[in-house]
C-alpha cells in the first residue's frame, strides 16, 4: 500500500471512528464542552490501532495499542478540562469493540446447536476461534483503558 492511500486510509477511519464516539458520548449525556475530547480519543486510538494492523501486528495487539492510545489520551484531557476519565475513554473505545467476531460467534454457535447429531466439528472450532478472539480483544481494550489510571494516578497515603 502506498504512503498515500495509507494517509487517506487513516484520515477516512479516524473521522468515521471519531463520528461513532462522538455518538455515543452524547448518547451517553458528556457534557457539551467535552464532546471534541471524545471525539479525539476515539480517532486517535482507532487511527493507532490501524496502523499498527497495518505493520502487520494482529487484531488483539494492536486494540491493546489502541486501547493504550485512548486510556493515555483520555488521563490528559481528563486534567487538561478537570472532568472523569471514563468520559473520555468510554466513548473513545466504542469503534474498537469487536462486533464482527461476537456475532461470527453467535451465529457458529446457533449453527452447530440446529445441525444435528451429524454436526462438523469444524463449526465448533470455528466458533471457538471467534470466541477467543473476541474475549482477547475485550481484554486488551480492558487493560489499555486501566493500565494508564494505574500508573498516573497518584494516591495519596492514609494518615
Amino acid at each position: 500500500m502506498s504512503i498515500s492511500a495509507l494517509m487517506w486510509l487513516l484520515l477516512r477511519s479516524g473521522i468515521w471512528a471519531g463520528i461513532g464516539s462522538l455518538g455515543f458520548a452524547v448518547l451517553f449525556n458528556v457534557p457539551p464542552r467535552l464532546l471534541a475530547g471524545c471525539a479525539m480519543c476515539g480517532a486517535a486510538g482507532y487511527i493507532a490501532r490501524l496502523l499498527v494492523m497495518q505493520l502487520g501486528v494482529d487484531i488483539e495487539g494492536a486494540t491493546l495499542v489502541g486501547a493504550l492510545i485512548v486510556g493515555c489520551g483520555g488521563e490528559l484531557l481528563a486534567r487538561r478540562w478537570r472532568a472523569p476519565v471514563p468520559i473520555f475513554t468510554v466513548s473513545g473505545v466504542i469503534p474498537m469493540m469487536p462486533g464482527r467476531f461476537a456475532f461470527s460467534t453467535m451465529i457458529g454457535l446457533l449453527r452447530f446447536a440446529t445441525s444435528g447429531p451429524d454436526a462438523s466439528s469444524q463449526m465448533l472450532v470455528e466458533a471457538s476461534l471467534n470466541a477467543t478472539k473476541t474475549a482477547l480483544i475485550l481484554g486488551a481494550i480492558a487493560f489499555g483503558i486501566a493500565a494508564p489510571s494505574l500508573l498516573f494516578q497518584r494516591h495519596r497515603p492514609v494518615v
